[in-house]
């Protein structure tokens, strides 16, 4: 329910390594080890009762699969399963289980190309500039490459922008997976699903090529669920992105010019900015990080799901310094820790229009009066109510001294 599972803070000491937390979990190892005695026991007598005296040898026996308290209950009355159990007339010689190793196609994988061209950044940390062709074939393009980063500098990864690689084509599944900390990915072309996923560090930039006729911030450029569990990192993507954008995003920066359905669901960490619409369902069960919304129609209010989040003007950086509140969102490690909204805002916009040459974006910047009222600040509650919690414990020790 906290939806922490991946942070290491598990709050009840389950889902964590961190000695101070494991210590609230009350049971003990040895219960988990002797239960599972049980369970491989009681396992051994009911392969014993069926004359089965190996695990090889129930797989493909539907024929031992008991359908009788099934079709007794009163839900499933009138129910064949015959079919489904249904075992074919095969010879012996015909196997039943795992006969042959398959082929993943690794030795084909793109990044291969990619580490061998990176390894002067590699083994000396001397920057590099990699161009590449992509397809839609290529898959997962970055993680092997992030794999060689990390194996020798650690979660640090390298400083910014030590390898960079500038693709064009159609990026297939999970682009820049993982991508770490110092490797920079300029992709001219289209994204499919998943870009971004398990983000830690890099930085992603999508746009359509220079050429292409289409109005890049009324297209989709990036398929479904993108920066799906990222931790860290930035993004930019000139054009729209499908479903479930940032889902589970904890603390990557992201800039976007339209989303589909279900943005920032789940999303404990980082900030998303859309220069654009939204579907339905923006900031589900979002219990963390910051999003802003350029909500042109008056009609966002309608598309965002309110149960874990209040909707707020950003303030003008001016009023905010007058006031003292200038807050700080997302998690320690993030650039915009301290920042006013607008000047984080206006900064990660700016960014935008660096890598991607972005219309939408200059625009903006341009007629920056004009669209900052525009601007819907998207925060959840027990998100604003912590930070605060956080700022006043300085001023309390302050009293107390």
């Amino acid at each position: 329910m906290m939806r922490k599972c991946h942070l290491n803070t598990c709050p009840v000491g389950v889902a964590t390594q961190d000695p101070a937390l494991r210590k609230k979990f009350t049971g003990q190892p040895e219960h988990v080890v002797n239960y599972f005695f049980f369970v491989a026991e009681e396992v051994r007598e009911l392969m014993a009762q069926m004359g089965i005296r190996k695990f090889d040898d129930l797989i493909g026996r539907s024929d031992l699969l008991d359908m009788r308290q099934g079709i007794a209950h009163w839900k499933a009355r009138g129910l064949d399963f015959s079919r489904i159990f249904h075992q074919p007339d095969m010879p012996a010689s015909v196997a039943r289980l795992h006969a042959e190793a398959q082929d993943h196609g690794l030795d084909k994988a793109l990044d291969h190309q990619l580490v061998a061209q990176a390894k002067n950044a590699l083994e000396a940390g001397q920057p590099v500039l990699i161009a590449s062709a992509i397809r839609n074939v290529n898959r997962t393009v970055g993680t092997m490459l992030s794999h060689e980063v990390a194996k020798r500098y650690g979660h640090a990864g390298l400083p910014h922008d030590t390898i960079t690689v500038r693709l064009t084509g159609t990026a297939g599944q999970s682009f820049g997976a993982f991508l770490a900390h110092g490797i920079t990915f300029e992709l001219t072309g289209e994204g499919n699903d998943y870009v971004g996923k398990g983000l830690c560090g890099g930085r992603i930039v999508v746009q359509p090529p220079a050429d292409c006729p289409i109005v890049a911030e009324d297209n989709i450029i990036v398929g479904n669920t993108v920066l799906y569990g990222a931790t860290s990192g930035e993004c930019y993507f000139r054009g729209v992105a499908g479903e479930r954008f940032a889902v589970r995003n904890s603390g990557a920066t992201a800039v976007v010019e339209g989303v589909g359905d279900h943005g920032c669901e789940y999303m404990t960490g980082g900030m998303v900015i859309v220069l654009g619409q939204t579907g339905r369902n923006f900031a589900a069960g979002m219990s963390g990080g910051v999003a802003y919304v350029l909500d042109e129609d008056d009609g966002f209010e309608q598309r965002c799901n309110l149960a874990m989040v209040q909707l707020e003007p950003v303030p003008e950086e001016s009023a905010a310094s007058e006031t003292g509140e200038v807050e700080a969102h997302g998690r320690v490690h993030l650039n915009h820790l301290g920042w006013a909204d607008e000047r984080a805002l206006r900064a990660n916009i700016e960014k935008h229009l660096h890598y991607t040459g972005s219309a939408r974006a200059k625009l903006i910047l341009d007629n920056w009066a004009k669209y900052l009222p525009k601007f819907v600040k998207v925060m959840p509650t027990e998100y604003r109510r912590a930070l605060q919690e956080i700022a006043a414990k300085p001023a309390q020790q302050k009293e107390v001294a």
